[in-house]
Parts: structure tokens; C-alpha cells; sequence
């Protein structure tokens, strides 16, 4: 399928398991939960809003999706596949694009996980591909028009020679030509009248920026403006863009970071080296999906990402105070060395920078402290006080390009 594989990258113009719909859960393998612990005003709320299935370019049945959400202990899911872009249309007709959502939600009936209903649109750059969850209906989101298949196909021709295609490879190029036409301003207007929430998948991808920097065309600035895109993807597998999250700052985007899974997670993220998905947590109020919708259009996202959690300082701070306690041990025997244990409750390992008026016995200014694991350290405050302050950066608590979250505890002995 090499042809294939190319035909993709060009024409986007750079582009344990019963029956079907039933789960159940993994009962081997290394623990892969991810928990952090709500905040004092909201939920946290972990979620992926971007995998895929059969029923698009993915290789998993969309219970398997569900199983890993599972597995993962999250507590929303997205099954958000390719509406022009239909690999396996051959062996597996699509013509209800609200079928992979279905079936994911049958498979989650019996458990807390929240299924959510989502599409990629899939486009040529710009505006690229976008991501719509919470929707309706998937099939009003895209229009293949068979009657448009000569100017599909001349387009397509400026790509790829259509004469070395396959009848079957040409079937899917067509599909994917055709969806092209239908213009992504209309297609996010409909995904919005719906109620969806909206946003800009991998910006840092070679096939949208051969650089690998995110840029706002001025297509997207249009979207923008029209309210049409809500948030972008800093994160997307392995991959954080800088210039993303600036662009989410500028544009007062949602912070957004996702798996946007093909095959399985377990092969993707090895959990006994420590690697886990990338998720994006949400502040919520409540634990239900118009909650979660409104926490979304407000911005109260936190990407966590190879250990590191990245967010708006408002929102990524409160969170940071939920994760990290200091408690006083009391000074040690007669001298006026205190003693403070950090507990870090979190799914992440925490790493602090000393930014306090103390230096520490035993220890530098820096300070590991493993996931939900505690550490002791030895301040030295040259007289024995009834109350101590401390001050860290956490290093990996990302609030904007090169800068990060300051935490503060004041100890009470």
C-alpha cells in the first residue's frame, strides 16, 4: 500500500475482547491509571477527545477504545474519526458516520466512563484537520458528491498520477477528494449549530507546517473570529508545539492535548517505562457532558504529557495546590533544622526548584518527588519559628513557552 500511503501525504496537498460491543477489562499488563485530584472549586476531569477506530484510519474495533479508557481509569472518551478520509471503506461501508460513536457507547453502558460524540474534518491545508465533539449527528458534517468527480479528480491529478492508483486506492482518494470540496467553513458551522466544541488537531505536523512550527493562517484567524474554533491541540501522540500553546494564549484557545490513537495505546505508551497518554484534564463542576462542554468553552484545560502538565496559570496552579501538601515533621532533636514532608498525590512525578528565603540540609534546591509518593526534606531555619513559608517552581508545570508554575505553602508548626 505504498502508493497509498503516499497518495495520503500528497493529496491532503503537502495529507480481553467478547463480541462487538461489549468489554472487558485488561487483567494483565503494568498499572496505566491516571489520577490527579480534583481542585478546591472543580472536578478534574481526565479525557482523551481524539482516537480512532476501523471506522476510520484506526485498527482497533471501538470497544477496544473503550477498554483502554478503562484500563486507563479515565473518565471521558472521544471516538473521533476521519469523515472523508475512509481506508477501509471497501471492508467496511460507512455510511452512517455516527456508527464508531454507537458502538463505543454500547461497549461503555455498564461503566462510568463518559463516551463523547465526535468527527475530524479532514482538510487540505488550511485549515487542516479539526476535531468536533459533542455533536449530533456526524453525518451532516460532510458532503460527498458524486457528481463533483471530475473536478475531484483534476484536483487530485495536481498530486498523484491517478492512472498508478489501484481501483481500490482510487476509491479511497476519491471519497477523500470529494469531501475536499465541501467547503470547512460550512462543515465547522454546521458542527457548531450542533453544539460542538471545537478544535485545531497536530498544527505541528509536517503535512500542515514542514517546519514543524504552528502557525495561525488567516484562515484560522477567520474561525476564530467567527467562533468557530475553540481550542488546539499543544500536545498530539508524542509531539508539544511551543508555539501552539502561544497561539492558545494569544487567542484565548483551549489547551488541548490528546493521544489520537490508530492502534493500540499499550503499544504506543509503554507503562513500565513510566510513559502514559497524553490526556487533557478538565476543570468541571460536574461529572457530566454539558459540564464538561462548559469547561471546555471556558478554557479550563491542563494537558499532561510525559510527566509534565501544561495549563493556563489560573488553571494550573489550583491544581498544583490539590497535588502537592506540606506538612511539619518538627524539628530534629535540639536543632533548628525542620523537617517538612511533600506528598505529591498525582498520576505525575513532581520536580521542584527551591525559590524559598531557606537552603536545605541534605539536599540541593531541587527536589524529586514521585508520583503519589511522598518526600521529607531538611530546612534549615536557623532558629526555631512557629511558622515557616516555602516557595518552588515546579519544572514541570508548564504555564507558557520557557516559563513555569510557582507554587507557595505557608507551614503552620
Amino acid at each position: 500500500m505504498k502508493k497509498l500511503s503516499a497518495l495520503i501525504v500528497v493529496s491532503l496537498f503537502s495529507l480481553n475482547i467478547y463480541m462487538h460491543g461489549s468489554v472487558n477489562s485488561f487483567k494483565s499488563g503494568q498499572d496505566r491509571s491516571i489520577e490527579f485530584p480534583d481542585t478546591e472549586n472543580y472536578l478534574t476531569i481526565t479525557s482523551d477527545l481524539h482516537t480512532h477506530s476501523v471506522f476510520s484510519d484506526g485498527h482497533v474495533w471501538p470497544n477496544i477504545r473503550v477498554a483502554e479508557a478503562m484500563k486507563d481509569k479515565l473518565d471521558a472518551i472521544a471516538i473521533t474519526e476521519h469523515l472523508e478520509y475512509q481506508p477501509h471503506i471497501r471492508y467496511i461501508p460507512n455510511k452512517n458516520r455516527n456508527i464508531a460513536f454507537l458502538e463505543a457507547k454500547k461497549a461503555a453502558d455498564e461503566s462510568d466512563l463518559i463516551v463523547i460524540a465526535g468527527s475530524e474534518i479532514t482538510r487540505e491545508m488550511p485549515p487542516g484537520h479539526l476535531n468536533a465533539v459533542f455533536i449530533k449527528d456526524a453525518n451532516t458534517l460532510f458532503n460527498i458528491d458524486e457528481s463533483l468527480l471530475p473536478e475531484a479528480r483534476r484536483r487530485m491529478s495536481e498530486a498523484v498520477n491517478i492512472e498508478d492508483l489501484s481501483d481500490e486506492e482510487l476509491e479511497v482518494a476519491d471519497q477523500y477528494a470529494l469531501g475536499n470540496l465541501y467547503s470547512p467553513f460550512e462543515a465547522l458551522e454546521e458542527a457548531k449549530r450542533q453544539g460542538a466544541f471545537i478544535f485545531w488537531n497536530h498544527p505541528m505536523w509536517g503535512s500542515q507546517a514542514n517546519d514543524g512550527v504552528s502557525r495561525l493562517t488567516e484562515m484560522h484567524k477567520q474561525m476564530i473570529a467567527k467562533d468557530l474554533i475553540h481550542g488546539i491541540e499543544v500536545v498530539n501522540t508524542n509531539e508539544y508545539s511551543e508555539e501552539a500553546l502561544q497561539i492558545a494564549l494569544d487567542n484565548n484557545l483551549a489547551i488541548i492535548g490528546t493521544s489520537d490513537v490508530h492502534e493500540l495505546i499499550e503499544w504506543d505508551y509503554d507503562s513500565s517505562k513510566n510513559e502514559h497518554r497524553p490526556v487533557t484534564l478538565i476543570l468541571s463542576e460536574e461529572r457530566n457532558q454539558n459540564s464538561i462542554k462548559e469547561a471546555l468553552l471556558d478554557r479550563r484545560t491542563i494537558v499532561f504529557y510525559k510527566n509534565k502538565l501544561i495549563g493556563k496559570e489560573e488553571n494550573l496552579v489550583p491544581l498544583l495546590d490539590s497535588i502537592l501538601g506540606f506538612k511539619s515533621q518538627g524539628y530534629r532533636g535540639d536543632t533548628s533544622i525542620l523537617r517538612v514532608e511533600i506528598s505529591n498525590n498525582s498520576s505525575s512525578d513532581m520536580t521542584l526548584k527551591n525559590l524559598s528565603a531557606y537552603n536545605f540540609s541534605r539536599s540541593d534546591d531541587y527536589i524529586f518527588i514521585p508520583k503519589n509518593e511522598t518526600k521529607t526534606i531538611m530546612v534549615k531555619t536557623l532558629e526555631v519559628i512557629k511558622a515557616i513559608k516555602l516557595k518552588f517552581e515546579v519544572l514541570n508545570a508548564i504555564t507558557a513557552p520557557k516559563k513555569h508554575a510557582v507554587v507557595e505553602a505557608t507551614i503552620e508548626l
